[in-house]
Order: C-alpha cells, then sequence, then structure tokens
C-alpha cells in the first residue's frame, strides 16, 4: 500500500508521521493521581508493545503527578486535557512528551496561543483532538448535525490557529464511535493537510464488539494509506488494546511484532481438542516478541500445508498430531504433549 505522505513529528523518541512505522499507543484507566498503580500499568504496557501512552489530566492534582510518573516509566507519555488549558501549561512545564487537546472544549484563542507558545517553548507536539461526541456547537448547527465535513473543519480551524501562533509541530485525530462518520473524516481531511493523523474509533465498545468495530474502521484507514500511529479504543484492561493494535499491523502485513498464531476453525474431521490447544498455545505464546508465525491446524485436508508454511506448527490426526519446523516435520507426538512439544520447537528459533 502506498502510504500518505506526512510531516514528521516526534513525541519522544518515537517518531510519528514522516514515513516512520505506524506506531501503537494506549491510555490509562488508573487514577493518574495514583502514581504508584499508573506506573505500574504503564510498564505492563510498555512490556506488551505499546509505544506511546496516554494518561488522562482531571484536574490539578493529577498534572502535579506527573513527574514522579515520569521518573518511573521509560516510554513516551501524553498528557490528555479537556477544559482546562492550565492543565495543559502544568503538564508541558512536568516534562510530558505530547499533549492531546480538544478543540471543542479547551477554550478560545487566547488560551490556545499560550498553550502552543509554551508546547513550542519546550518542543512539545500537540495533538488535535477532535471528537464527534464534543463537537463545538456552531459547527454542528451550521452543518445541521454531527457530520464529518464539520468534524473536518473543526481540525481546520485549529491546525491554522495554531499555525498562525508559529506551531506547526501538529498530530490530529476525528474520532466518533460511527465508524462511517470517522473514515469520512479522515478521508476529508487526509487532502488538506500534511500533518500526521492519529487514528482510531472511539467508545468503541466492550473488548470483543470494540475489536471487531476497531479493526474495521483502522484496518480500512490503514490499508489506503492513511494513518501514522493507532489507537484501538477498548471497555477493558488497556493491554488489549496494544495487543488488538499489532493484530491489525500484523493482519494487513504492516508490522510484524510477536506471534502469529494460525489455527482451523474446526469441523466434523477434527479428532484432537483443537480448541483447547489452540487456546493454550496462544496464552502460552501472547508475551514472545519473536516475529512467528505458528499454526494449529486440526485435520489432514489443510493442516500439513498450513503446519509447513508456518515457522512452527501442529497437523493433528487420531488423539495425535504431527510436528512442523521450518517445511519438516519434526516428529509425532501424542495429543496430550503437543503443545509441550511445540513450545519446545519455537524455544529452538
Amino acid at each position: 500500500m502506498k502510504r500518505r505522505r506526512t510531516k514528521p513529528v516526534f513525541v519522544g523518541k518515537v517518531q510519528v508521521g514522516g514515513g516512520a512505522p505506524v506506531s501503537v499507543q494506549s491510555m490509562t484507566n488508573t487514577d493518574t493521581r495514583d502514581v504508584r498503580a499508573t506506573i505500574s500499568q504503564i510498564k505492563e504496557l510498555t512490556d506488551s508493545g505499546c509505544e506511546i501512552v496516554r494518561v488522562a489530566l482531571p484536574d490539578l492534582e493529577a498534572a502535579e503527578a506527573l513527574p514522579a510518573i515520569l521518573r518511573g516509566i521509560n516510554i513516551p507519555l501524553v498528557a490528555d486535557i479537556h477544559f482546562d488549558y492550565r492543565l495543559a501549561l502544568e503538564a508541558i512545564r512536568a516534562g510530558v512528551n505530547g499533549l492531546r487537546i480538544n478543540p471543542g472544549n479547551i477554550g478560545g484563542r487566547e488560551r490556545v496561543e499560550k498553550v502552543a507558545a509554551a508546547a513550542r517553548d519546550y518542543g512539545v507536539p500537540i495533538r488535535i483532538g477532535v471528537n464527534a461526541g464534543s463537537l463545538e456547537k456552531e459547527l454542528i448547527e451550521r452543518y445541521n448535525g454531527i457530520t464529518a465535513a464539520a468534524m473536518a473543519e473543526s481540525a481546520m480551524r485549529h491546525v491554522k490557529m495554531l499555525e498562525e501562533f508559529n506551531f506547526t509541530d501538529i498530530k490530529i485525530s476525528l474520532k466518533s464511535s460511527d465508524l462511517i462518520l470517522m473514515l469520512e473524516a479522515y478521508r476529508l481531511l487526509a487532502d488538506k493537510v500534511g500533518y500526521p493523523f492519529h487514528i482510531g474509533v472511539t467508545e468503541a465498545g466492550t473488548v470483543r464488539s470494540g475489536t471487531v468495530k476497531s479493526a474495521v474502521g483502522i484496518g480500512i484507514l490503514l490499508n489506503e494509506g492513511i494513518g501514522d500511529t493507532i489507537r484501538v479504543s477498548l471497555t477493558g484492561h488497556p493491554l488489549h488494546e496494544v495487543r488488538v493494535g499489532y493484530d491489525i499491523l500484523k493482519a494487513l502485513g504492516i508490522r510484524k511484532r510477536g506471534v502469529e498464531l494460525i489455527s482451523c476453525p474446526t469441523c466434523g474431521r477434527t479428532q484432537i481438542e483443537l480448541i483447547k490447544i489452540a487456546e493454550e498455545v496462544e496464552e502460552r505464546l501472547q508475551f514472545l516478541d519473536k516475529p512467528l508465525k505458528v499454526a494449529v491446524m486440526g485435520c489432514v485436508v489443510n493442516g500439513p500445508g498450513e503446519a509447513r508454511e508456518a515457522d512452527v506448527g501442529i497437523a493433528g490426526g487420531k488423539g495425535a498430531g504431527l510436528i512442523f519446523r521450518k517445511g519438516k516435520v519434526i516428529r509425532k507426538v501424542p495429543e496430550e504433549k503437543l503443545v509441550e512439544e511445540l513450545l519446545k520447537e519455537v524455544e529452538l528459533l
């Protein structure tokens, strides 16, 4: 796919846009004022591959916790600001690596100018985070509702404002829980600006339904070359967001991190407990940071072929299965030993 050309923006040491790999980010759901819990969750996210993390700043106490949080982590930190521009100024002084502000509720021109000036002085990029749920009332009235054109205009209005303040270290997001609205908004804006896009479907839903919606929306945009960093918004532990984010990138062949599991849906020909085996293999390998393809197949129709194409694989038979490594049969083992024997071969790679 041909990616949209965008200006490079650095969030800490992570480049967003300018041809850099599409980065995966998430947001903590701890109380930011609880430094220990927030650091602990950020470390979990970092271990799972999260490259940029965002924290909410609802009040001054949360902003005052930032220096301690920053000392305890080694990943770029973005402060999420709504309503009170003074929290953005406090976050910048604390040393955050990025800001997310919502143009619909951060305040007027004078306040935005103060934030832009401080961000420029400290080298902190700003994400203009347009959200369908908090769009400016004047735009909603003019466009007779929340539309893609209204969202794109909101973004353009604030891009121009920041540019007038001599600030161009900008990222943009246009999020909505309405997938089609989100797609149309990003497409509209893609032809108008050269700034990198943070893409995602906001309030996507629970882990199951939100994964589906996010995979469709984010996947469509990425396949069109739109998107420089992604956040999968799910109701649940943010670790799910990171894992799903990488799964989306792997499915499109954009990035290879961790294990890609190939498993068959099972049918009447399956003669081993394939569902249990596949789930155990996935669970045991979820934290392995090797770009491997692992196949767990249940019968002789497609099993041997898929297993041969994988780095390691199982092709099931009657109460037993063949272990493959790099296209060759290594040995036949009984069903109860398939998982352990497969994992032994993974360790050898």
